[in-house]
């Protein structure tokens, strides 16, 4: 039986995380159900897809992953069920699957064929728990849908990519406050080249990268790609969302010589 897990806005003082285990143990009483997380910032899709991005690999092939973020379905928004990487992602296909997968998904399917709730408002309960008990038990995807050719994409994440420059954002804060930007260590040295740099965020200027946190006087800013690729901008034993003024979309620029 495949792992099936919840990644989600939701909290945990309301009714929505309960209601969607009990669904999906209803149906598939020994499922194995794993909490991603439910403390994703409200509506947030940069944050949903980063966090599902970096946790999903380390699950085994087959998992099914439901998002509950930002679901409800509009004219040009649709609940999808996406096969990527050998993974089922179950959601709504606002954007956030354009950013989980890297390349071409082998399938995406509409799920325009399942039974209509009573209400809309809860999709997580009502479609996706459902349609991750179907793929759970071994059925056909395609019966809960039609094909679609390609994802709902967005491309204001990606990193502005130019001969001496890379100019990217914060898309994520981690427990530490150490704020990760989208900007990867390939792309670093693709761009870099092996060449000298200052990086540019806030009023800070920063020319180098250190391998760890800890390579950092405390209280001092430190530039490092940490364990999901990405390059963070962090505080040697502080919070460099407090002490820099951070947000998520906040800028940050790297120049290199020329």
């Amino acid at each position: 039986m495949p792992v099936i897990t919840l990644t989600s806005d939701w909290g945990l003082t309301d009714h929505y995380v309960a209601a969607v285990k009990g669904t999906i143990i209803s149906r598939i009483p020994k499922a194995e159900i794993v909490d991603i997380t439910h403390s994703i910032s409200k509506y947030s899709i940069a944050e949903t897809a980063f966090v599902l991005k970096n946790a999903y690999p380390n699950f085994p092939k087959g998992s099914i992953h439901i998002v509950g973020v930002n679901s409800d379905e509009t004219k040009h928004v649709q609940h999808a069920l996406v096969l990527y990487d050998g993974h089922y992602f179950i959601g709504s296909d606002n954007g956030v699957f354009s950013l989980i997968c890297d390349g071409t998904p082998d399938k995406i399917i509409v799920l325009n064929k399942m039974p209509e709730p009573k209400y809309k408002t809860f999709p997580s309960r009502d479609i996706y728990a459902p349609a991750a008990c179907h793929i759970a038990e071994g059925k056909k995807p395609e019966e809960l849908g039609e094909i679609k050719a390609e994802l709902y994409k967005l491309k204001s994440y990606a990193p502005v990519l130019e001969t001496n420059s890379i100019k990217g954002i914060v898309i994520y804060f981690d427990s530490y406050d150490n704020a990760i930007t989208n900007i990867s260590d390939t792309v670093f040295k693709e761009t870099g080249q092996g060449r000298k740099f200052t990086a540019y965020f806030r009023t800070e200027e920063v020319t180098e990268i250190k391998n760890s946190y800890s390579e950092g006087a405390d209280a001092e800013i430190v530039l490092t790609f940490g364990t999901t690729g990405m390059l963070e901008i962090a505080i040697s034993k502080g919070s460099a969302r407090n002490l820099l003024g951070l947000n998520i979309y906040d800028s940050i620029r790297i120049e290199f010589e020329g």
